[in-house]
């Protein structure tokens, strides 16, 4: 019956995934449906705990679920990324050989990381395939075929993990996931692949030179395994009966491909080789039988090369007589490797695999994206910005030579020029100077509010590196998490962009209430009625003659041109602000391709190739007014001089010109103060999300200090302070009492035997000893039963004796016989020492070896 070893599980626990990953797609994916990725996350957390149940069954749909689960954490890598400053989720995993012993290492290592899960669950994965291979049934072809295709397909997970596991941890792992370990791993579980081969080849009776070959080769693959498994670092890793059973089955299969090699020679009628082949897989086996103890499951074969041996014996000594040559001499032994480690799958473990996050796009491409739709914002605010610019510096050179009032004020009447009023209509169509006070009276307060979730942000970071720095101070390399600054630093800086944004629109806002203290007469002077515009215009004198003149004319042509211009501008601005870009699908298929995105070149080019021909009729279109204003203003100079005779309409014109810019004025300062507006209002969800995501992450951190400063003062208050101090010799305990020591022994009561002399006693009954004291210096013997009485210690009268067994066989070894009393030695009763014998009526010597228990000495009376 083959037996092989399978890999213990990691073990782990249920997390909350659903909060902090919802959390994190909201400020991030501000655009993602709340209803997808809802049940997305419900059904990620479900598979998860479904991971952690099904990991336990020895069965392929268990190992399907893990497949499941690797293939969802390996897609959402990108998409949802878990870290310490990004998803905050801390895996917990423990060392897969933990069974509390005395290995030396970390056997519960807990890391907020993606990466981390990754590589325990690819650990788990190659885990239960070896315990599944572990169960097959091995007498099968379909059971030693399953068992070598999961034994490679482990072999080949452990060699990838010990690549990669130091680059995903980025700390010292748990004993298992050590490098050495994997190696280790990787290599027992290819033995143990090419062992199920060697058995398939035997099942089906392959020619014996190609069995030796195969079963040679598992021989050393089981001596590569046995080598790395010995390692100093990692012995006491291992179960116990591991390294027997590998070094046993190194010694094994080399026998048997001894074995086999000796059938080669026996077609071959090498008799002599045959026998000394037999015999080294004879030796080999012992060896194997030896060294596997309990483990040894190769009597079957070791009985079948001792019966070839013992029959190859008998034929060469009567009848070949071949000589049977040195094993050293002889030629080495095949080697064919057909077991290797399977490489991991280019794409998915499952081929039922579904990522639950389809719709949510990899944070490379959605960083792409932003980058992208950053570079197209600049282009347009560019290009609109450079045909705002040069409208305004058209309309001020129009105002400042009065036009196209001044063309319409020839006749000579006090009316108020048509294109006065119809600007007029426009502003008070607009609001008037009431929607502008009221658009500036509101910014502060939008400013002050976005200014205020910004500082919270920035004190919520101080504060946390506040405290893990004073922590750190505090307990030193005790400390042992992430510092703040470093997982803290991409928040900081989203925190210092935001807060150059707020201090240039405050330079900006600035400049618009500048502008706006200017040109406040003439804004209010527009948002009245036509009959109050007429009063506050001063008359002028006739100018009747110069409706025909040539100048005017050519003037009123150039207007027309000018509000051409403007008209092809607003095509051209929203023609700008309307491109539209697939740019998903490129920067997708360049990940795919690439592995990476190089952002900036594929943005240039799509941007360039999209935004060149509005970029040409920009420069047209400047290039068009600048020839214009030339004209206008030479033009100009001869109208002005067709009007300078008439002195009286100079002041009349000088409002109108103050009209004409309140006018522009009034338009831009609009425009300009609704984009700050909405910039304001637009900035503040971002602004929320930043502070949610640093009160996720000061919160996380806050309960990480929590958990480590609880194992911290655990630590702490098993440590031991030190020895105690020896204590003054004058708070030690009297010495009377410190031992209490009983008086010395009485001597033994005296006895006269019948038909004895008076005074006669057996030698050494009664008779002085050596060193003894006098006798009127020795104890008075005391009657027993009397208070103070020899072997009682007094009692208060209050309380009462309990009754003392009696009888032979209730032996009391503080009982004195009564006098006259003869009491026999019980059976089996060895004499104390210094214990005379006593003698029976009519006995005259004690028997042999036969002695009386000696009184024990008066007891004290404790006080």
């Amino acid at each position: 019956m083959a037996t092989f070893l399978a890999v213990p599980l990691k073990q782990t626990q249920e997390v909350e995934l659903i909060k902090p990953m919802r959390s994190f797609i909201q400020n991030t994916f501000s655009q993602a449906d709340p209803d997808d990725y809802n049940k997305a996350l419900n059904e990620f957390s479900k598979l998860r705990n479904l991971m952690i149940a099904k990991s336990v069954d020895k069965h392929d749909s268990a190992l399907e679920i893990l497949y499941r689960y690797y293939d969802q954490v390996v897609a959402i890598e990108n998409k949802l990324p878990i870290a310490e400053n990004q998803i905050r989720v801390n895996f917990k995993w423990r060392d897969a050989f933990d069974k509390e012993s005395l290995f030396s290492g970390k056997r519960i290592l807990a890391i907020a990381s993606g990466s981390y899960e990754k590589v325990c669950m690819l650990f788990n994965i190659a885990a239960l395939q070896t315990q599944i291979a572990e169960v097959q049934n091995h007498d099968s072809d379909e059971g030693l075929k399953t068992s070598a295709k999961y034994f490679q397909s482990a072999s080949g997970i452990f060699g990838h993990l010990k690549d990669v596991v130091l680059s995903h941890i980025q700390q010292d792992p748990t004993p298992d996931m050590n490098p050495d370990s994997l190696n280790a791993l990787s290599a027992l579980m290819v033995a143990q692949a090419q062992e199920t081969i060697y058995r398939k080849c035997a099942n089906d009776k392959m020619k014996d030179v190609m069995v030796a070959k195969v079963v040679h080769q598992c021989s050393e693959l089981y001596a590569d395994a046995m080598k790395l498994m010995q390692l100093s670092t990692l012995k006491e890793l291992w179960p116990k009966e591991w390294i027997p059973t590998v070094v046993m089955k190194q010694a094994a299969f080399h026998a048997m491909a001894e074995f086999y090699q000796s059938c080669v020679c026996k077609e071959a009628r090498s008799y002599g080789e045959q026998i000394a082949r037999l015999q080294h897989a004879n030796d080999l086996m012992a060896a194997s039988s030896q060294r596997g103890g309990t483990t040894f499951n190769f009597r079957n074969e070791q009985g079948r090369i001792q019966r070839e041996l013992q029959s190859a014996k008998k034929d060469n000594d009567f009848i070949y007589h071949d000589k049977v040559p040195d094993v050293k001499t002889l030629d080495p032994i095949g080697k064919a490797q057909i077991a290797k480690p399977s490489p991991l799958p280019t794409k998915e473990f499952s081929d039922k695999f579904q990522d639950l996050f389809s719709k949510l796009v990899p944070i490379p491409v959605y960083d792409a994206l932003n980058a992208f739709e950053n570079r197209r914002n600049t282009i347009i605010s560019g290009e609109i910005g450079r045909l705002r610019e040069a409208s305004t510096l058209m309309n001020s050179v129009l105002a400042s030579l009065n036009l196209p009032a001044a063309l319409e004020d020839v006749s000579g009447s006090n009316k108020v020029p048509q294109s006065v009023l119809d600007k007029a209509k426009q502003v008070q169509d607009q609001g008037g100077m009431q929607h502008l006070d009221k658009l500036i009276n509101d910014l502060p307060e939008l400013l002050c509010r976005n200014r205020e979730i910004l500082d919270d942000c920035i004190k919520q970071l101080d504060d946390e590196e506040q405290s893990d720095k004073q922590l750190r101070e505090q307990f030193k390399e005790r400390w042992s998490r992430t510092p703040s600054d470093k997982l803290t630093k991409p928040m900081r800086d989203e925190c210092m962009k935001y807060k150059h944004i707020l201090d240039t629109a405050i330079g900006a806002d600035r400049v618009v209430q500048q502008k706006y203290s200017a040109h406040k007469s003439a804004i209010a002077l527009l948002s009245k009625p036509s009959a109050e515009i007429e009063k506050g215009l001063p008359s002028a004198g006739s100018s009747g003659g110069l409706q025909n003149n040539s100048a005017v004319q050519q003037l009123k042509k150039m207007m027309e041109d000018v509000a051409t211009i403007k008209a092809e501008r607003e095509v051209i601005e929203t023609q700008i602000k309307d491109v539209t870009f697939d740019m998903s699908s490129k920067f997708f298929s360049a990940m795919a391709s690439d592995g990476l995105i190089d952002e900036e070149s594929i943005s240039v080019g799509e941007l360039d190739r999209m935004y060149g021909p509005l970029r040409e009729q920009v420069n047209d279109s400047i290039q068009r007014q600048e020839m214009l204003m030339g004209r206008v203003q030479n033009t100009n100079t001869e109208f002005c001089q067709a009007k300078a005779s008439n002195q009286g309409a100079a002041q009349r014109e000088q409002v109108l010109k103050d009209l004409a810019a309140g006018f522009d004025m009034y338009m831009e300062l609009k425009s300009n103060l609704e984009e700050g507006t909405k910039f304001y209002n637009d900035l503040t969800p971002l602004l929320v999300k930043l502070q949610n995501k640093i009160s996720d992450f000061c919160f996380a951190r806050k309960t990480e200090k929590d958990e480590l400063m609880s194992d911290l003062q655990k630590r702490i208050a098993s440590q031991p302070t030190g020895p105690a101090p020896k204590a003054p010799s004058y708070q030690s305990p009297p010495e009377s009492t410190q031992s209490r020591v009983p008086p010395p022994r009485p001597p033994p009561p005296s006895y006269t035997a019948p038909g004895t002399a008076p005074g006669y006693a057996p030698p050494g009954l009664n008779q002085p000893q050596a060193n003894a004291p006098p006798p009127h210096e020795q104890p008075a013997q005391q009657s027993y039963g009397q208070p103070g009485a020899w072997g009682q210690t007094p009692y208060p009268l209050s309380m009462s004796m309990p009754a003392m067994p009696s009888g032979f066989n209730a032996y009391n070894p503080y009982m004195q016989p009564y006098p006259g009393q003869q009491q026999p030695p019980y059976p089996g009763q060895q004499p104390y020492p210094g214990q005379q014998p006593l003698q029976y009526p009519g006995q005259q010597q004690p028997y042999p070896g036969q002695y009386q228990n000696p009184p024990y000495p008066q007891q004290p009376q404790w006080r």
